[in-house]
């Protein structure tokens, strides 16, 4: 143990005392012996009546080559968080995995769960210290969403490579299938959504990214393969099943198909 004795911050504690358990350390070695890591995209966000919805594809690429079609993007931070994550997926699911934990080293040693705001700024801290590896390529863009349960919402942050932070409002998405998924929630989100009405519209945008995006998988009937979504409001987050998740697909193709749209 250090000899301050213990703090807050588990992260800090891996800075000082053991360094190489940190993500990008061995990501650092691998893409050097690989030259290529995969990546993953894209995670969209919307605001709903009672909270946030996050969903994000399964598809991550190398090149271009599909490296994995099951990969999960979306994580459950603690009880009123999710984190989204695009780029290099070995640096972002450790970093997902790494600020869980930080979560829950807080909360044991402070004895009380931190604000959305402080969560969202030790993320930033986290993304920061990451830099080094972003300007080798090996970039990792967060999506933070969370209730609020101070203010009684859900609210969305992004994230640039530098550790900036930004407050969302209504919808937002990251990754390479963005600019199509934005489209989508564009036309439709709408203000005062239902819970279900609200993972629709996230399904339907990354559908429409994974059709103009080749790094974006859409839904996959064959291999029973569906988004990663989860919902958070005032009793917690939740991840939407799977046969809840193949049924919206269905419906969307089917009314897609029914409509005759092409494009």
């Amino acid at each position: 143990m250090n000899e301050l004795g213990p703090g807050p911050s588990f992260v800090e504690h891996l800075h000082r005392d053991r360094p190489d358990l940190l993500p990008a350390t061995a990501t650092l070695l691998h893409a050097e012996a690989s030259g290529q890591v995969p990546h993953g995209t894209t995670i969209v966000a919307a605001s709903y009546a009672d909270g946030i919805v996050m969903a994000g594809d399964r598809r991550a690429t190398m090149g271009n080559v599909i490296a994995s079609r099951r990969i999960e993007k979306v994580f459950e931070t603690d009880r009123f968080s999710v984190l989204g994550i695009a780029g290099a997926a070995g640096v972002a699911i450790d970093i997902a995995k790494l600020f869980t934990v930080e979560l829950e080293h807080y909360e044991k040693i402070e004895g009380t769960r931190l604000s959305l705001d402080g969560k969202a700024n030790r993320l930033a801290s986290m993304i920061r210290a990451n830099l080094h590896m972003a300007m080798q390529g090996m970039s990792v863009v967060p999506l933070f969403a969370g209730f609020d349960t101070h203010a009684g919402t859900g609210r969305i942050f992004s994230f640039d490579i530098t550790g900036g932070r930004y407050e969302e409002v209504e919808h937002h998405t990251i990754g390479s299938g963005s600019p199509y998924a934005h489209g989508a929630l564009k036309k439709l989100w709408e203000p005062g959504l239902g819970a279900t009405a609200a993972v629709r519209v996230a399904v339907e945008a990354l559908y429409d990214a994974a059709d103009d995006d080749s790094a974006t998988g859409g839904p996959d009937t064959v291999r029973k393969l569906w988004p990663v979504v989860y919902t958070v409001d005032a009793t917690g987050a939740h991840r939407v099943e799977d046969a809840i998740l193949a049924d919206m697909a269905a419906a969307i193709v089917a009314d897609r198909t029914a409509n005759g749209r092409q494009s």
